[in-house]
């Protein structure tokens, strides 16, 4: 807005009428426009009006690309408002093409209004003119498609470039699409067409249009075919065979009408008509065999003879023989009578079964008396099953003749003895219940015992060893490699513990107060350490092991998610004499804001996860200590066991990382050629076992796998196939894409996440593939592959030598394990333990190495610099920079030979 001109400018040509002066009384306000110029365009030759008004107004005029129009070229008009009694000025001005082609510069031609009054000048706002114009050619058409039933079709359109721009509209055989009417149509705000699931009426040929104000331009028909592939009716029942008797078949049919192929739909693949031979048996009538000859005259006076339905026997349902089996006669001609039994052989057959029962009896009760006689000296009965079986368990002696006992004791003065006796006559001879005199007469429950007195049933044995006393005796005291037995002990658990993980994933060594470093190759994992931490003069078997068991896993509640591997170290209950520090890879993505609450969990001994800590939130009674860096976490602590990071979201913004990668077999003898794409944790050691499971099944990566910020929008990640060659390769996804829900990928419970496309070739000699592969979260972040791969014999599965543990370096003992010698670390610890006034102590060098998040933990050690040097170790390892270190101790001050020292080594 401006204020009021006092003198009108040179270049006004033709406004010398305008007054001089303003009268001053009474006030009048600044001019308000009641309109305002317009855009506007010019079509072909046709010049265009601008209009304005405003009131109150004493002059109105437009003003073009900074020069005032000639006063000849206005049209004016002046009215009183009847309401208000101000004035109201209307003008106009005529825009020819040729005034704005005559225009140069970058601006396109424009022109403004003007308005004065007493009070100051106002202006309108600027009203652009262009020349109109659309050109003939799109810049994309559609393309015709033909698409199965209910499959999502995509036709895309760019309308030709124009001034105005062109609005577009899509036509079905010629008639509007309004997606209003029709939810099945969606137009995209880039002007594609979107069928969600093609139906048989969208059968059709579609047309893009764009206008404008000048022209309007059709673009090429697509046809649409909506086709549909027949499919198989269910089977017939069998029929009947076709032969009653020998060989014949029995067919059932089908049809392929269930659907019927459309539109030129794949007609059904595979037989209509099955057929299965038959063999019925014929049937076979029994006929008999020759009567036998009549057998001797027998003392009832007669004779008989047999004959059987064997030659053939019926089968197959066949008629029986007709007629007797067996025939009788009398043998005499009727001379010889047949007399019945008389009481007297009844009585003598009876008298016999009575005393052959008598003597069974009588032998029962003798066998019972000696018996119990020989065995009356047992002192108790093994009843607990666990006896018989063998098996080494805590057993309790039931006393049942303490007379017995105390004048005949058992020998338990012996190490060891075994009892054997006739109970063990239903089990192997070498079992045996081991004793020893600490625990035999402790009152345990679940086994009952017996001690056959016997001679020739105690036999002295070795000593079985400290193992199994100390689960006999519980009142043994508990030793944590004091002594040789202990020690084998513990190698063999832990040569055990090792034999039953996979060793690609385990470091295992045996270490002594001098410490070391276990890794656990291309995982991420490893365990240092440090000097000092074990106690002088004891070895430990130490190790450590990425659990990858689903089981092993911690349960996650809503909005929380898995960070980490789970990672075991051992011994567990090993007495310690300073923190050891775990590293292991996690997937959390860290930009400066509070987006998360990571917590360590740990695992007890019955198999519950626990909350340890919450980084950030350690004070004096938390047992360990986390120190976050950008793509591992350290955990210095003094008590071994299982333990993994979980994460919680705070805010929608929240981050973890993705690794993407994409894997196809070597070769494919087969036409189907299968791409999986895999959505992992970004970790090692989730990436190094996806690519040991793809060698197993001989699969090759077929791109570098990308990195993918996943946010906790609760948007899902979407994966789509793109620019197949559709004449060599057809896609056997029906959806356009396929989706993995959020909560699978953001929890990370769930192990080598993937999906996976199919591809089917038309032809065996097609052994080239191109296409892209689009992974991306919905409103998010997104990653492109473009795969470009041969399916030849000649081509290398994955290479994973390197992940071979034999390959590569698990165990470092002794010195050779740090970067800082022994005598540099000494130096260092004995000079910044103590306080300096100056405050160059250990503080201020872990202010310079970014570990000053919790100075209290360390202040608690014995050695806070030794502490911070050991978490220097591990967050550089294996190639710690000692110059950086020695340039962090001169920045300090400290010039006490310390700096030389480091730099030398």
């Amino acid at each position: 807005m401006d204020l009021g001109v006092a003198q009108v400018e040179d270049d006004f040509i033709g406004l010398g009428d305008l007054p001089e002066t303003f009268p001053s009384d009474p006030p009048e306000p600044l001019p308000v426009f009641l309109m305002e110029p317009e855009e506007a365009y010019i079509v072909k030759n046709k010049p265009v009006n601008l209009y304005c008004k405003a009131t109150p107004a004493t002059q109105i005029y437009f003003k073009c690309n900074s020069e005032w129009v000639h006063q000849k070229e206005h049209t004016v008009e002046e009215r009183v408002d009847e309401n208000s009694g101000l004035v109201v000025r209307e003008a106009s001005i005529e825009i020819t093409r040729q005034q704005v082609e005559e225009l140069f510069g970058p601006e396109d031609f424009w022109c403004q209004c003007v308005a004065w009054s007493s009070a100051g000048t106002t202006k309108s706002r600027k009203a652009h003119v262009r020349i109109a114009y659309l050109r003939k050619t799109f810049d994309q058409e559609p393309l015709g498609k033909e698409v199965s039933l209910e499959q999502e079709v995509l036709l895309q359109c760019r309308p030709p470039e124009g001034i105005p721009a062109a609005e577009v509209e899509w036509l079905k055989n010629e008639e509007v699409i309004d997606p209003a009417d029709d939810r099945n149509f969606y137009i995209t705000i880039d002007h594609n067409l979107i069928i969600k699931q093609a139906r048989l009426s969208d059968t059709a040929n579609y047309t893009c249009v764009a206008k404008n104000i000048v022209a309007k331009r059709r673009s090429t028909t697509a046809t649409v075919i909506v086709y549909v592939n027949g499919g198989w009716s269910t089977w017939t029942e069998w029929s009947v065979c076709n032969s009653r008797c020998g060989r014949g078949y029995q067919k059932r049919t089908r049809s392929c009408t269930n659907p019927a192929p459309l539109n030129g739909g794949a007609i059904c693949d595979g037989q209509g008509i099955q057929k299965l031979p038959c063999n019925p048996l014929c049937p076979v009538d029994g006929v008999w065999t020759e009567w036998i000859k009549w057998s001797a005259c027998g003392t009832e006076c007669t004779h008989w003879r047999r004959r059987e339905c064997s030659v053939p026997a019926p089968k197959n349902g066949g008629k029986d023989c007709e007629g007797m089996v067996l025939q009788s006669k009398n043998c005499t001609d009727g001379m010889c009578m047949q007399m019945a039994p008389s009481t007297d052989d009844v009585a003598l057959y009876v008298g016999i079964v009575i005393a052959v029962i008598m003597c069974l009896v009588i032998s029962v009760v003798v066998a019972l008396f000696i018996y119990r006689k020989n065995h009356r000296d047992f002192d108790s009965d093994i009843i607990d099953s666990s006896a018989l079986n063998g098996g080494f368990q805590p057993v309790s002696i039931k006393t049942t003749r303490k007379a017995d006992l105390l004048t005949s004791p058992p020998d338990l003065t012996s190490a060891a003895a075994m009892y054997r006796g006739p109970v063990y006559a239903l089990h192997d001879v070498a079992d045996k219940i081991p004793m020893t005199n600490s625990p035999l007469l402790d009152p345990l429950p679940n086994l009952k015992i017996k001690v056959y007195n016997s001679s020739g049933l105690v036999t002295p044995q070795d000593d079985l060893g400290g193992e199994f006393s100390s689960k006999l005796s519980p009142k043994l005291p508990h030793c944590l490699l004091d002594n040789n037995d202990c020690t084998m002990g513990r190698r063999t658990q832990t040569q055990t513990l090792l034999r039953t993980r996979d060793p690609s994933c385990t470091a295992l060594g045996s270490f002594s107060s001098q410490g070391g470093h276990l890794i656990v190759p291309n995982s991420g994992v490893s365990l240092l350490i440090p000097a000092g931490a074990i106690p002088q003069g004891r070895v430990y078997e130490m190790y450590v092991t990425v659990q990858r068991k689903d089981n092993m896993r911690p349960s996650v509640e809503d909005g929380q998610t898995v960070l980490s591997p789970v990672v075991s170290c051992g011994p567990p209950g090993a007495l310690l004499t300073r923190p050891l520090i775990i590293t292991m890879h996690h997937c959390a993505v860290f930009d400066g804001q509070q987006d998360w609450l990571i917590q360590l969990k740990s695992q007890s001994q019955q198999n519950h996860w626990e909350d340890v800590v919450v980084v950030g939130e350690e004070n004096f009674t938390t047992p360990c200590y986390i120190q976050m860096d950008d793509e591992s976490c350290h955990i210095l602590t003094e008590t071994l066991g299982t333990s993994c990071l979980v994460g919680q979201s705070l805010s929608a913004a929240t981050t973890k990382r993705l690794k993407l990668a994409i894997f196809g077999p070597v070769t494919c003898p087969a036409m189907e050629y299968h791409i999986r794409v895999y959505c992992l944790d970004d970790t090692q050691d989730a990436f190094k076992e996806v690519l040991q499971m793809e060698k197993q099944m001989g699969g090759k990566l077929l791109d570098e796998p990308k990195t993918l910020s996943f946010k906790d929008s609760t948007h899902n990640l979407r994966l789509s196939i793109h620019d197949v060659p559709h004449t060599l390769w057809k896609s056997k996804l029906l959806a356009k894409y396929q989706e993995l829900s959020f909560q699978q990928v953001w929890c990370g419970s769930q192990r080598n996440l993937h999906c996976c496309f199919t591809l089917e070739r038309f032809s065996s000699c097609t052994v080239d593939l191109a296409c892209k592969i689009c992974v991306r979260q919905v409103e998010g972040e997104g990653q492109i592959f473009q795969l470009d791969t041969t399916l030849s014999e000649d081509s290398q599965s994955i290479d994973t030598s390197l992940l071979d543990p034999a390959s590569n370096i698990t165990t470092l003992v002794g010195p050779n394990a740090f970067r800082i010698p022994v005598s540099i670390r000494q130096k260092l610890c004995g000079s910044l333990d103590a306080p300096q006034t100056r405050g160059n102590d250990w503080r201020m060098l872990a202010h310079k190495l970014n570990l000053a998040r919790y100075l209290n933990y360390f202040a608690t050690k014995s050695t806070p610099t030794g502490v911070i040097l050991d978490l220097w170790e591990a967050q550089h390892f294996p190639d710690g920079n000692l110059g950086r270190l020695a340039q962090v101790l001169e920045e300090m001050g400290r010039h006490d030979g310390l700096v030389p020292a480091a730099t030398e080594h």
